[in-house]
């Protein structure tokens, strides 16, 4: 009975676990595949094998997940959830001051990288949905009147 209540110990397995990994790969292919808005956790948990809450747990939202799928070091809605508060008429002007100090810092630096390196490989499709589904989807509604 102890050796039986031993291996059914609640929380996280002893020993290495790919986990991480298979989430992120089945992040990618179904981001890549389906869109961002048509992809949900649970998609990408069942296809990992995985529970939704371990999902969470190891990247915390969808587009956190997504930032970790293209290797993009900063979650995209730090930078573009500060544009909701910021009047239309002055999208424009602001746009630059939260994006230039971002591009010449270390984080920058390996967002670039990052962007070229996916941009001459295979997962063009996964650039076009964060353009598509993150960036114009959260600013699009606002400034499209």
């Amino acid at each position: 009975m102890d050796s039986e209540r031993e291996r059914k110990r609640p929380g996280r397995p002893a020993g290495p676990s790919d986990r991480r990994e298979r989430i992120l790969a089945s992040a990618r292919e179904l981001f890549s595949r389906n869109g961002i808005d048509k992809t949900s956790i649970r998609a990408i948990a069942a296809d990992a094998g995985v529970d939704a809450a371990l999902v969470h747990h190891y990247f915390g939202t969808k587009t956190q997940l997504f930032a970790a799928a293209i290797h993009i070091p900063i979650d995209p809605m730090t930078v573009i959830g500060r544009l909701k508060e910021v009047p239309v008429e002055q999208i424009g002007h602001t746009l630059p001051s939260i994006l230039l100090p971002l591009w010449d810092s270390d984080i920058g630096k390996g967002f670039v990288a990052t962007l070229r390196s996916i941009l001459a490989g295979n997962d063009v499709s996964l650039v076009r949905s964060f353009l598509q589904e993150i960036i114009i989807g959260e600013i699009g509604p606002r400034v499209d009147n």
